[in-house]
């Protein structure tokens, strides 16, 4: 993979000229203070990273406010409490509770960013989204209302390491210029099916192949529309995505709506660490251009099913003191089943 190759797949390099057929999406470049928080703090002389804390409120509010009738996260655990620390909370004077970080004006641009795009949005690095820390949102997904859950799902991603420290490692060419790095907030949609995802492979110009993109579930319903589905996503190609993207070589993620139209959801480099999928990058390679018809490869039964990402919680999310990840991981999941029971009651 060459430099030019993974800068031209940024989304804020590719997303002005696709606007009209993506996500609403807006930016904010990263300023070195905030990366350096979200990378974390180095590991102490005990060989132990301090514990997260999320960054104060520009308001003074909490960052994630907790209910009024909050239950005791030691019972949601269901576990010794003697493995957490036992002190009264009250630790003035004991020199070991460090204050929480605050990034003011990066918060108020970021909360009016929310704001304008409907009060959710989905986060995502110049490459990567960081759905592998979807664990620590209470409803599972990476919907988030405020700044304080942006910074905890991004502090809890390896994606978001991976793109932050070593995507250009992958480059045959790597250079010594740097790259600015940029949040960009898209518009939330809680309606989008997985299973109308799809990732298509570009070579020369060409598309080869076409692959369901959440390969963790079968769906029966996708194999009678398999050619449909095809003709569509190469009509798109060829309409809209080969004259405009500049490079020869990469792949792009689609999702087709409800009433068959496209968004395009991502660019990705052609190999490097973008995933095959249901394919393997060797055969890939091999395929033979001109081909009479692109091979969109589907989960074709529960056999097929392939695993998901494995992602364990991090070591400094057992910290359960006030303000740390961990606590605000329990006051949203205590938000989360409060707000279902109640739905639950109403008959939503």
């Amino acid at each position: 993979m060459k430099e030019e190759e993974l800068r031209q797949c940024q989304i804020q390099e590719w997303y002005p000229f696709f606007k009209r057929y993506s996500i609403r999406t807006l930016f904010h470049p990263l300023p070195d203070d905030f990366i350096r928080y979200i990378l974390g703090e180095p590991p102490t002389a005990s060989g132990q990273a301090p514990p997260f804390r999320l960054p104060r409120s520009a308001s003074g509010s909490d960052p994630l406010p907790r209910t009024t009738a909050s239950v005791d996260p030691i019972s949601i655990l269901d576990s010794d409490p003697s493995t957490f620390d036992d002190d009264d909370g009250d630790s003035e004077g004991s020199g070991e509770e460090a204050e929480a970080p605050s990034f003011p004006d990066l918060e108020l641009e970021i909360e009016r960013s929310i704001a304008s795009l409907g009060g959710a949005v989905f986060p995502k690095l110049n490459w990567s989204s960081p759905k592998d820390a979807a664990w620590i949102a209470a409803d599972g997904s990476l919907r988030c209302t405020s700044f304080a859950e942006i910074a905890l799902l991004l502090h809890s991603s390896d994606r978001a390491v991976h793109d932050l420290c070593y995507a250009i490692d992958s480059c045959s060419d790597r250079s010594s210029a740097p790259f600015s790095f940029s949040l960009a907030l898209r518009k939330f949609y809680p309606g989008l099916r997985p299973e109308m995802e799809f990732r298509c492979f570009v070579r020369r110009h060409q598309l080869l192949a076409i692959s369901q993109r959440e390969i963790t579930a079968y769906y029966p319903s996708l194999l009678d529309r398999r050619d449909e589905l095809r003709q569509l996503i190469e009509d798109f190609f060829a309409e809209a995505v080969d004259p405009t993207f500049k490079l020869e070589d990469y792949t792009f993620d689609v999702h087709v709506t409800g009433d068959w139209r496209i968004k395009i959801l991502d660019f990705n480099p052609w190999g490097a660490f973008t995933l095959p999928l249901l394919f393997s990058w060797e055969e890939l390679e091999k395929k033979s251009f001109g081909e009479e018809e692109v091979e969109f490869r589907l989960v074709e039964s529960q056999c097929g099913v392939r695993p998901g990402l494995k992602t364990a919680v991090p070591f400094d999310y057992l910290d359960a003191a006030e303000g740390s990840g961990w606590d605000q991981f329990l006051r949203k999941a205590d938000d989360e089943l409060r707000r279902q029971t109640k739905d639950s009651d109403t008959g939503i």
